[in-house]
């Protein structure tokens, strides 16, 4: 992660994907005071959709939920609701769980990235 002056914060990562393969990823989060709420994107090499995202921060401030809509993992060109919840463990650890709303109303996590300040 690094700053983009004082109003946004860009982040890059690697991974290996679950039916192999290494994949590249970059999010982008910034607030915007007009709309209160933190806006980004996110973009990952093993697809051509740009995710959009609108979220916010719990009372406490130290989980940022952000919330987008993008394809649905069933395959069938459907769109399904999302949501990647950033929990701030300390200054130098974040834990990423991504969400997917089911058909039944309930979200359903399907991965978890932490992440470490290098030291």
């Amino acid at each position: 992660m690094r700053s983009i002056g004082e109003l946004w914060v860009v982040g890059e990562g690697q991974g290996e994907m679950p039916c192999g393969g290494a994949a590249t990823m970059i999010i982008t989060l910034g607030y915007d005071p007009q709309k209160q709420r933190y806006v980004g994107t996110w973009v990952g090499s093993m697809m051509t959709y740009l995710w959009l995202y609108d979220g916010e921060l719990d009372a406490a401030k130290n989980m940022l939920s952000l919330n987008s809509d993008g394809p649905a993992m069933t395959g069938d060109e459907k769109m399904a609701k999302y949501r990647d919840v950033i929990e701030f463990k300390s200054d130098n650890h974040r834990v990423m769980t991504s969400h997917v709303l089911g058909d039944d109303g309930q979200w359903y996590q399907f991965m978890t990235v932490s992440s470490r300040r290098k030291q």
